[in-house]
């Protein structure tokens, strides 16, 4: 795909702007995006924005702080009764959306909920474990092993009422794979700020103020407006014209150009989050390849020369224009990476690259398919276009095919993608949040390797993983870890690129309030 293509104006978006009315109350949060919710069901997919607009409504057990730290939400107090049992407080006298008060019984049901197989956050939900009421208020939960971050785990679970689920026949998760669509997927009940006004899938979805959250918003925002925007352009005029007044995605070159603008307030921080080129290395033949009965992502040398290619110090300095750190870590934060000869991208190296090709009996290359998408993560059509042009130059020919996230993750959750870029973040930098569902060979008991779309399985590093996972030293399992990362690396399994900064623009009057996990809190932002 061109990058004129990939470019083309969104004149349907400025359309928009140009009829827009002006806003009597200003503290409304006008929110331009490039891309929309994929699903306002809270279980049906886990991506940054739409988690960020899910969290606005639902409620967690505990709640990530400014200073990422855990702090209670739904759940008051957490006690670890022995190795494998949790007792968990649920708060008294919060409601619903629809007015009917949570208990313990709720909870429970969202926690098997979320464990559900066409559960987008399974391989969290079921690392709880198996949740008992004990009464209205409490809460207990029976791991199989201990589990060093059950805590962190209680925040990936949004809590919604049983009982509207079952009126509505939403038990269960609506199917994002499927490309389903259920009560859940267009109407929300949950307990948190905001109240869902209205939705317009790839239009606009508005959200009320919630006056009877158990909670306390640090902010004044009383609406939520969020529009995707998908030209970088016309949502950077909308911005400096002030039919909105926040985007939380510039594309990097929008940065430099309204740096002396005294109307617009840059917050920025590194982001926690790895972006990342993931393979099929379970079929025996390439979906879409010209290389017929086998599968040159099976051998490492290939995936070797393939990493050898990459100029990520290019990629960080001219395409995301020095907005993002190159990195050969396979974790969300620099600090997490506990290895520091994983820190760096090397350097490329085409002659070793090639060389790596021809031993593995590919001396002219081969062509392969790359999928990424459009508007999910800052410059990706951009930063794909890019490696087209480096693997060009040690033979490997690829045909790239950038499309909007609504396309691009079903397919690669699908596993019907040959190569294709990736991401993964979070609010806390432990490697444990990407080793489970990437690094793990998949595993639909434990929902283990969920995201490992391209299936590959390597049973010394599931064991390392394990061993982790169930390891209540933190010392000990800081070594565990360090040789999962360091045998990930060695295999060259995913191709790691950078770790981008997050930079928001919005109007001066707003002030936003960032964190590494890159989640949009509305209830936290003040508009003067």
């Amino acid at each position: 795909m061109s990058l004129s293509l990939i470019r083309t104006t969104a004149i349907a978006a400025s359309l928009i702007f140009l009829a827009a009315p002006a806003f009597a109350d200003d503290k409304v949060l006008r929110w331009g995006s490039a891309g929309d919710v994929q699903s306002i069901d809270p279980d049906t997919i886990n991506e940054t924005l739409t988690n960020s607009v899910n969290n606005m409504v639902y409620d967690a057990l505990v709640d990530v702080s400014r200073d990422s730290k855990i702090t209670p939400a739904l759940a008051t107090s957490w006690t670890r009764v022995n190795d494998t049992t949790w007792r968990v407080k649920i708060r008294s006298g919060v409601l619903f959306h629809d007015g009917t008060p949570l208990t313990a019984e709720d909870v429970v049901f969202s926690v098997d909920r979320a464990q559900d197989p066409t559960s987008a956050i399974g391989q969290f939900g079921k690392a709880l474990g198996h949740a008992v009421k004990i009464d209205d208020t409490t809460v207990e939960f029976h791991q199989d092993h201990p589990d060093p971050l059950f805590v962190w785990h209680m925040n990936t679970i949004m809590v919604m009422s049983k009982a509207w689920c079952i009126a509505h026949h939403v038990e269960h998760p609506t199917n994002y794979k499927e490309k389903q669509e259920s009560y859940a997927s267009q109407h929300e009940n949950g307990s948190g700020p905001f109240i869902l006004e209205s939705r317009e899938p790839g239009v606009k979805t508005v959200y009320n103020i919630n006056p009877k959250w158990w909670g306390h918003p640090s902010g004044n925002v009383t609406k939520v407006i969020l529009t995707p925007i998908s030209n970088t352009s016309t949502r950077l005029a909308a911005l400096i014209s002030g039919d909105i007044n926040f985007v939380n995605d510039p594309a990097p070159q929008d940065i430099a150009r309204v740096s002396t603008n005294k109307d617009i307030l840059t917050t920025k921080t590194l982001e926690q989050r790895v972006l990342f080129i993931g393979m099929d290395q379970n079929r025996d033949q390439l979906l879409y390849s010209n290389v017929k009965g086998k599968n040159p992502f099976k051998d490492v040398r290939v995936r070797e020369a393939l990493y050898r290619a990459i100029d990520a110090d290019l990629i960080a300095k001219k395409i995301m224009g020095g907005e993002a750190q190159p990195t050969g870590c396979m974790t969300m934060g620099q600090s997490d990476c506990l290895d520091p000869a994983l820190h760096a991208h090397p350097p490329p190296d085409v002659a070793k690259a090639k060389e790596l090709l021809a031993a593995a009996g590919y001396p002219d290359g081969f062509e392969v398919k790359l999928n990424c998408p459009n508007n999910r993560y800052v410059a990706d059509a951009e930063m794909c276009q890019a490696l087209v042009g480096m693997f060009a130059r040690i033979g490997v020919k690829v045909d790239l095919e950038a499309e909007p996230k609504t396309l691009f993750f079903p397919k690669v959750y699908s596993q019907n993608a040959s190569m294709f870029m990736y991401g993964w973040g979070g609010s806390t930098p432990d490697a444990a949040i990407l080793l489970d569902p990437l690094a793990h060979s998949y595993d639909p008991a434990s929902s283990l390797g969920l995201n490992n779309d391209g299936r590959f399985s390597d049973k010394e590093l599931d064991r390392l993983i394990e061993t982790a996972n169930r390891t209540m030293d933190e010392n000990v399992r800081r070594v565990f870890i360090i040789q999962a990362l360091d045998r990930m690396a060695s295999q060259y399994y995913y191709l790691p690129l950078l770790r981008p900064e997050i930079n928001w623009l919005s109007a001066k009057n707003v002030k936003p309030v960032i964190t590494p996990g890159n989640l949009v809190n509305p209830q936290w932002f003040t508009i003067n």
